[in-house]
């Protein structure tokens, strides 16, 4: 018996062939997303071209709303000749629907296509993303143009703010940057597609109150953005609402994070939205802002020097005591993998197991010398103590681990199956860094 699912844009009809008999079904009601990938050559600006796979022919792909609590139906019509898996990145969704195979989603096979049902919450600033190994092979995987940011709107929505600004940061042309093929970089770097001075600028008028919803979609890398005259108020990380809302000059993101911030257009001018680092915004990591009847060249202000912390953000309150308390340990390993969790390499790591339905704290051990960007599938965590210092009410999916630190963090066990936990840095998830957290009780 064979079984193939051919679908539209508009809508979907399934057909089944058993023993040379075709049974017909009624129609598939037409999906509320459909989410095509495929190969397309992105005009990056500049003369500078990448070809990738994308979501729908596009870079970064289309800007997703849904609504918190209204169930959808989404149809990933895979258009390659490889497996392919999306993950919705942030989302609280069973694991058969998160985009993890080894949460048990199935992959969408080559010259095939799947359906996707769940209710997205959290409300927040979410992003969907190929989800599959690469190892050495840096045309795969989130290397890719396979991003989009998703946004889950709450059902009433009183906006705070004049005008909303999607920034998602990539880079392009990876390459190995060192003999052992340890150590990758690249040549190319963008914002929404394109290259600093390419593309359209962010264009704002004197008093409004942007929001940025930034998002680093990076393989690999840690960015560091400022606004040359301004400063962010931090109003969101990962999408969850901070508990002080801290005015800095400079945001740190790793592989996966995301930050909202206001900020209030009081410096008219046409000035830089970019890397603070030099070689990477020379080579793309920018976008200009544009205030209403301003010219001339696009200027960058080197920011201050300003040290990022989470606790900045968070509160003093005291933490309840947990149901349970779980160490995971990061080590390096040299038998082919090069990490593990509590002595082990993926796929032999053991799963880490939680109280259902209380308070449990995950301690992650970094013995290693490498900052790591942890990222758990399916929940959101508090963090309690980062690096030594006592905090609360900064709620994430994806937290950087100093090297040589500890940081704790506080999940509730409300959403019972297996959930990925990995190193947000694909070449550290691909070579070891990743186990599944299960429930019990």
């Amino acid at each position: 018996m064979t079984r193939r699912e051919l679908l539209s844009l508009t809508g979907s009809l399934l057909t089944t062939a058993a023993l040379g008999r075709a049974d017909s079904v009624a129609p598939l009601a037409p999906a509320d997303f459909t989410i095509r990938i495929n190969e397309t050559s992105v005009d990056l600006g500049d003369g500078k071209t990448a070809k990738t796979m994308s979501y729908n022919g596009q870079v970064p792909g289309p800007l997703l709303r849904m609504t918190e609590g209204r169930k959808i139906a989404v149809d990933i019509i895979n258009e390659t000749r490889e497996p392919e898996m999306v993950h919705w990145h942030g989302l609280h969704i069973p694991p058969e629907v998160d985009g993890a195979m080894e949460e048990g989603t199935p992959m969408v096979q080559g010259r095939d296509t799947r359906r996707f049902s769940f209710t997205p919450n959290p409300t927040g600033t979410r992003w969907y993303h190929a989800h599959a190994m690469a190892g050495h092979n840096l045309t795969k995987g989130s290397y890719t143009g396979q991003f989009g940011m998703l946004i889950v709107e709450p059902r009433e929505n009183p906006a705070r703010y004049d005008l909303e600004v999607p920034i998602l940061l990539h880079e392009w042309d990876p390459f190995f940057s060192s003999d052992m093929r340890m150590d990758v970089d690249y040549k190319t770097f963008s914002i929404n597609g394109k290259v600093l001075g390419a593309g359209e600028p962010v264009r704002v008028k004197s008093a409004q109150r942007v929001l940025f919803r930034i998002l680093n979609s990076s393989a690999t890398q840690n960015h560091r953005l400022a606004l040359s005259g301004h400063r962010f108020q931090v109003v969101a990380m990962d999408g969850n609402p901070v508990t002080r809302q801290v005015k800095v000059p400079v945001l740190e993101m790793a592989p996966g994070e995301r930050i909202d911030a206001i900020v209030e257009m009081n410096a008219p001018g046409v000035w830089v939205l970019g890397e603070e680092d030099d070689k990477q915004r020379k080579a793309g990591a920018g976008i200009v802002v544009e205030y209403a009847g301003a010219t001339g060249r696009p200027q960058w202000v080197k920011p201050a020097k300003f040290v990022w912390d989470y606790t900045a953000f968070g509160g003093n309150a005291a933490s309840p005591e947990p149901a349970s308390t779980v160490p995971l340990v990061f080590e390096p390993r040299y038998d082919g993998n090069l990490w593990a969790i509590n002595g082990k390499s993926w796929p032999k790591t053991d799963p880490f197991f939680v109280v259902k339905g209380a308070r449990n704290r995950l301690v992650f051990d970094n013995r290693t010398e490498m900052s790591h960007p942890v990222h758990l599938h399916r929940h959101t965590f508090e963090i309690t103590k980062y690096a030594g210092k006592s905090t609360s009410g900064v709620f994430k999916d994806v937290v950087m681990v100093p090297a040589k630190s500890v940081v704790e963090v506080d999940l509730i066990a409300d959403a019972p199956g297996p959930s990925l936990f990995h190193c947000h840095q694909q070449f550290h998830m691909d070579f070891g860094f990743m186990g599944l957290m299960q429930y019990k009780g």
